[in-house]
């Protein structure tokens, strides 16, 4: 299917994000706009400070947007919005969190941390079916009932994140924000929550906006990537165009510092450093820029030419 016939349900318009500090502002996302296909993962990548969780919760109504506007299949979900639209919006777009202990109430049950989605949309039709819907939940997470009524502390940073998993799909959501919900867990557990991910993906067309500092766990999982660099999107492109042809500076960087397995190669491998400085923008402008083949990258107009020469040299 062309990506011109697939449903845009996510769609991010020139936005700006800003923080007052003091007398001083400032800028954390900077004229962004992408769209999200339904049923596609698109992951943000780029560097603590990026400004990759700003997006994800501008677009869940905690940071407000200073600018552009967000649409949510078709309807305008940010600035001020009607109770019944807000509470369809909260219910129909979740988030994972990054820290799995942060984010869960360590004096509620399992269950009730489970179940708390269910009680303020009223999800259920009796408390049997709400038990039974937070058991199969459970289930599908790899916990089991009986840990419905412990606490968060009794779980290992793996199993917490599970009931961070099982909490957002209880409420049956359609787009689901999953801010870094692997960087704080061990390498071995990591594959189980991605696999974990992929599988509700397939099981329940989930769309998700996956955000990750980390390139090699963005190409396991991603259909399309976002490549931003404080608060500017610097390359957008499929996942496997990407890595074939990485044309933006800073995306090479980030492409260089993913490690590699054999220790003889990683010995002498040379790590790219990013500075903005290596670019002139003082004469012309830059900007995000199509190249073909859903290829964007940011620079000017000379910088175009020079990234479609070398993406297109050989075809």
């Amino acid at each position: 299917m062309e990506q011109n016939e697939k449903k845009v349900l996510l769609s991010v318009q020139n936005l700006d994000v800003v923080f007052k500090q003091g007398k001083k502002n400032f800028k954390a996302v900077d004229n962004v706009s992408f769209d999200i296909y339904k049923g596609e993962t698109l992951s943000l990548v780029g560097e603590s400070g990026s400004g990759k969780t700003t997006i994800g919760r501008a677009i869940i109504r905690i940071n407000p947007c200073s600018a552009g506007a967000i649409y949510y299949d078709g309807k305008k979900i940010s600035g001020k919005l009607s109770r019944k639209d807000d509470r369809e919006v909260i219910r129909k777009i979740q988030m994972i969190f990054q820290d799995p202990a942060a984010s869960l109430n360590e004096r509620a049950t399992i269950e009730y941390i489970i179940s708390e989605g269910l009680y303020n949309f009223h999800l259920y039709k009796d408390e049997k079916d709400r038990i039974a819907k937070v058991e199969k939940v459970t289930r599908d997470v790899g916990l089991l009932p009986e840990h419905l009524t412990r606490y968060p502390h009794e779980f290992s940073g793996g199993q917490r994140q599970r009931v961070g998993i099982a909490r957002s799909i209880v409420m049956d959501p359609e787009f689901i924000i999953a801010d870094e919900p692997i960087s704080a867990l061990d390498v071995s557990i990591r594959a189980q929550v991605l696999n974990l991910l992929k599988k509700f993906q397939r099981e329940r067309g989930l769309t998700y906006l996956f955000i990750a500092h980390d390139l090699s766990i963005v190409r396991f999982i991603s259909d399309r990537i976002v490549v931003i660099y404080k608060g500017r999107i610097m390359e957008i492109a499929e996942t496997e165009e990407l890595f074939s042809y990485p044309l933006h500076p800073y995306t090479k960087s980030l492409i260089s510092a993913i490690p590699v397995p054999d220790p003889r190669i990683e010995k002498v491998k040379k790590l790219l450093v990013y500075s903005p400085d290596m670019h002139d923008y003082s004469v012309e402008k830059p900007e995000l820029t199509d190249l073909g083949n859903g290829h964007f990258v940011f620079g000017s107009p000379s910088e175009i030419d020079e990234y479609k020469r070398i993406r297109f040299a050989n075809e």
